[in-house]
């Protein structure tokens, strides 16, 4: 593992209960680059080759996800939080290697194990800055990656087991942000990049897309296959929420 340790981090102040993923353009030595130059940075970056680099220790907090909120907490995630950049060029938008999800899958199994992250407390960065964040894409493998341990995926047999049909309440049994109507909005449209990505947008412009996450219309708020999808991912949070330990949120 290559090692670009950057200065851009600070001391954490709750132990590490979640695992962030997100996406940049940039591969390699550019996308260190460019979270320098923004004065940011995460904890690892994944080239496109499935090469890992490291620029701040786990032991500290790096600074990657800006404002946003998850299962009820909205302060600091980034002191809660191992992030790890994923390079794309597409921003997730287009599959990515196998060679690169493999190399993926392997560390995160290690970080989960390592730090006792729940299934639920695996999440992209559009999960928890909805209005803000794309990342990481429609095309990220979360099944996969579920299969695998790291996260949650869903049983679409299970929306039948779930009596609540509210989308706000749904989203917000997974951990979403609901505090108001555009943040259930924007929530709406990140579960849509996490579990139902046949209602996202492809938008090939990545500086365009950066700058617009969401869509002008949320139509698909409407589509009842929407509706089945939420409920059956509801369900499978809310299920594990009742039978696995607390977490430290």
């Amino acid at each position: 593992m290559k090692e670009y340790l950057l200065p851009h981090y600070d001391e954490r102040q709750t132990p590490v209960d979640m695992l962030v993923l997100h996406t940049t353009a940039f591969n390699g030595d550019k996308a260190v680059e460019c979270l320098d130059k923004l004065k940011l940075s995460v904890h690892y970056i994944l080239t496109i080759e499935g090469e890992l680099i490291k620029l701040v220790d786990e032991r500290n907090r790096a600074w990657h996800v800006g404002v946003g909120f998850w299962r009820g907490v909205e302060q600091d995630l980034n002191s809660h939080a191992i992030g790890i950049e994923i390079c794309s060029p597409s921003l997730g938008q287009e599959s990515f290697s196998n060679a690169q999800i493999e190399k993926l899958i392997h560390f995160c199994s290690k970080l989960v194990r390592k730090y006792k992250i729940v299934p639920q407390n695996v999440v992209g960065h559009s999960d928890v800055a909805p209005l803000r964040k794309p990342d990481p894409g429609m095309a990220f493998p979360w099944k996969r990656l579920a299969n695998e341990g790291i996260g949650l995926w869903y049983q679409p047999k299970n929306a039948l087991k779930m009596a609540e049909n509210n989308i706000a309440k749904l989203l917000d049994i997974i951990g979403y942000d609901t505090r108001n109507e555009e943040a259930t909005k924007a929530s709406a449209y990140a579960f849509c990049r996490h579990f139902a990505p046949q209602y996202v947008i492809i938008d090939k412009d990545i500086h365009h897309l950066v700058d617009n996450v969401l869509p002008q219309r949320f139509d698909f708020m409407n589509e009842e296959k929407f509706l089945q999808t939420l409920k059956a991912v509801a369900y499978s949070y809310q299920n594990l929420s009742r039978s696995s330990s607390p977490c430290n949120m």
